[in-house]
């Protein structure tokens, strides 16, 4: 049996929702953008609310997940956790999913290789260390290993010792190579990476105290 619409009101707490009223008792809340061709008068059957709420729970989605994204890039897999942790129904995460991706609003590699340009230029650590946090992003392993193949990981690690050195400098040798050996070792870069970076950082760190 289909309803009359006999109101359609602003709420006052979100001027982004619309009340809609049925027969002139409040029936249901839509965002704006679904409740836009509305009309008072409108009669609607019981399969077109069905419909305009399930509209109403996508946008809704939406609007999650580009405020997420508001605050920085994310990962498929990031925003997907997101919107699951609001309660939204995979279906309508999936179909978030896909409109984010096709408007260019999410994209793993880009994400992939932003996220290694950023911990290259203020916290450099090693191929192991970055892989192990992209794979906990949900980034695709062939992704990874691709974005990895960019990265000079010897010059990473010089530089994560260059930042770590000065606290080191008063250390003689044997202990500062303990010590910074386990700060790169900790930063995920391989023994091979650290047996050919600690000369060169203790030679520099030397010509800089004479």
């Amino acid at each position: 049996m289909a309803k009359k619409i006999t109101a359609l009101k602003l709420q006052r707490r979100n001027r982004n929702r619309v009340n809609v009223y049925l027969d002139g008792e409040f029936a249901f809340g839509l965002s704006r953008i679904v409740a836009g061709w509305l009309r008072t008068g409108q009669e609607l059957s019981e399969e077109k609310i069905a419909e305009l709420k399930a509209q109403d729970g996508v946008e809704i989605a939406l609007q999650r997940a580009l405020n997420f994204l508001s605050y920085r890039a994310r990962s498929e897999q990031e925003v997907r956790q997101n919107l699951t942790k609001h309660g939204h129904d995979e279906p309508v995460i999936d179909e978030i999913i896909e409109r984010l991706n096709r408007g260019g609003l999410i994209n793993d590699a880009s994400f992939a290789e932003m996220w290694v340009e950023n911990r290259s230029e203020f916290r450099p650590r090693g191929s192991q260390m970055l892989r192990l946090e992209l794979r906990q992003k949900g980034i695709p392993d062939e992704i990874i290993s691709s974005v990895l193949e960019m990265i000079d990981e010897t010059e990473l690690a010089f530089r994560a010792a260059q930042k770590k050195a000065r606290r080191y400098r008063h250390l003689e040798y044997p202990d500062f190579r303990k010590k910074m050996s386990g700060f790169l070792a900790r930063r995920g870069f391989h023994y091979g990476i650290i047996a050919d970076v600690l000369p060169k950082i203790w030679e520099e760190l030397a010509s800089q105290n004479e």
